[in-house]
């Protein structure tokens, strides 16, 4: 059983719902960053997805691309990334952590070595939204013989006839995506999202956690409503690249877990 497994089964076993914060790892710069993260599971963070910064992030909006950029600029890499999780996890043994990126800074590193650096830098969870479930012998099954979690994407235009394909090496829970599209596109809208999460629902055991479009205490309530909880990226980030200090930044969190444990 990984971390996420276990927070999953804790948050049931207490009749609560998911709050997971994204924030890109490095930006503005590792310190800052580092603090930021330390400070998320007492802001009500049950997962935290910690972004790796890469030049070409097809699936982010402006809000996500600038603070990649931001945080290249401060000299971030992978290995930086996995030192981060590392000087995190000298703190918090428990919190599950997964990163969410693209495939080739990955792919450059190596598949072993990275999955082995990995799980000594006490990763739980791959999101690589650039390797379809047709390249799973890629990454995706050696990660979870590695003991990770290999969390997929749905998406409004993953059909009853695509969710199979997507659903059968998954691990971990469903990250559906609430709208057509990048992230901080466009706001989630719950008669949407509702159908969709049933319906994921009907053809798996794992949880599924809503994101994109998510950017107030208020949604993140009501998306969690309807499903086992709600995901906050852009919103965050957007606080980090106004320069708000880390307090404001986690105070903000704060506000939005406490929206999500609501409902």
């Amino acid at each position: 059983m990984t971390r996420i497994d276990a927070k999953f089964a804790e948050l049931t076993a207490a009749g609560k719902k998911a709050f997971v914060a994204y924030v890109m790892a490095g930006d503005p710069d590792f310190d800052t960053s580092l603090e930021i993260v330390k400070g998320l599971p007492a802001a009500g963070v049950d997962v935290i997805e910690l972004g790796v910064p890469f030049t070409d992030p097809m699936a982010d909006g402006p809000t996500i691309q600038l603070a990649g950029q931001r945080a290249l600029n401060s000299g971030m890499t992978l290995q930086k990334t996995l030192d981060l999780a590392t000087e995190f996890r000298k703190g918090d043994d428990t919190t599950p952590i997964v990163l969410m990126g693209y495939y080739n800074p990955i792919y450059s590193r190596g598949v072993d070595r990275f999955l082995a650096d990995a799980i000594t830098a006490g990763i739980d969870g791959l999101i690589v939204v650039d390797l379809p479930p047709e390249e799973d012998a890629e990454l995706c099954i050696p990660a979870q013989k590695a003991g990770l979690n290999f969390i997929r994407l749905a998406t409004p235009t993953t059909d009853d006839a695509r969710l199979p394909r997507v659903l059968q090496n998954t691990s971990g829970f469903v990250y559906y995506v609430s709208i057509t599209g990048i992230t901080g596109a466009a706001e989630a809208e719950a008669g949407d999202v509702g159908p969709e999460v049933a319906r994921i629902k009907a053809a798996t055991d794992l949880p599924v956690i809503v994101g994109f479009g998510i950017n107030t205490p208020e949604r993140a309530q009501t998306i969690a409503s309807i499903s086992d909880g709600a995901v906050v990226g852009s919103a965050i980030v957007s606080q980090i690249g106004a320069g708000k200090p880390v307090a404001e930044v986690l105070a903000f969190v704060k506000t939005l877990s406490d929206g999500a444990h609501r409902a």
